[in-house]
């Protein structure tokens, strides 16, 4: 299924020195942060289905937020949210299935039984994912990531029918495309090690994720996110 190709230039990040946009007026707002892979998510999502006109995207400075952020629009003071008829809604795994049932736009879940199962499956691990990955920064990172990675590959031949999850680009890959991208980067970067190594499909995936346009949009600059990570959890 085609992308919808719609190319946009990137609004600058509100700070703390930034007013609040016309708050529940009515627009559809999605609140990210550029370097944040949970927002990521939602912002994917956004494109995918060629929404670019209907949810606004409003990047916030999480190292120096709005004070209205958190008393205005999402108490919990985190990204993603979405401002949508007259309530915020927050979580990325959440927002990535609100936007994809309730907006138009191509479905990111088939119809078959079988595949949907195996995305619940998936979202559900992602989790689980994460943790071994950001847990084990300091410790024996081949030991415990490539395991993770071993996953992915192995579910990644569960369809045939194409390079993705479920064959077709999906919720799934949605959930695991930011984390991957920011991976892929820090392991080499930092510990030289490389997440497609003996993995082809994972390695499949990632070059048919960079085709593209919905995704390519939202990806981090691979600098920023070396510099974040090392000061976040190898300082």
């Amino acid at each position: 299924m085609a992308t919808p190709s719609i190319q946009q230039i990137r609004p600058a990040s509100l700070d703390s020195t930034s007013e609040p946009p016309a708050l529940f007026d009515g627009t559809t707002r999605l609140y990210i942060s550029y370097i944040c892979p949970f927002a990521q998510r939602a912002w994917i999502t956004r494109n995918f289905k060629g929404l670019q006109d209907k949810i606004e995207l409003v990047p916030i400075d999480l190292q120096n937020r709005p004070v209205w952020y958190k008393e205005k629009v999402y108490p919990q003071n985190k990204v993603p949210s979405l401002e949508h008829n007259n309530k915020v809604i927050g979580e990325s795994l959440d927002l990535v299935k609100y936007i994809d049932s309730n907006f138009e736009g191509p479905s990111l879940l088939p119809d078959d039984s079988e595949k949907q199962k195996f995305a619940e499956e998936l979202i559900a691990y992602s989790d689980t994912f994460l943790r071994e990955i950001y847990g084990n920064f300091k410790g024996d990172i081949e030991k415990h990531a490539g395991p993770q990675f071993d996953y992915l590959e192995k579910a990644l031949d569960k369809f045939d029918d194409g390079p993705f999850f479920l064959g077709q680009f999906s919720q799934a890959d949605i959930v695991y495309a930011p984390f991957v991208e920011r991976f892929q980067i820090l392991l080499k970067e930092v510990f030289n090690y490389d997440i497609t190594s003996g993995r082809p499909k994972l390695a499949k995936w990632i070059e048919e994720l960079n085709k593209l346009d919905s995704y390519i949009q939202t990806k981090a600059d691979p600098k920023e996110v070396v510099d974040l990570y090392k000061k976040k959890y190898l300082a």
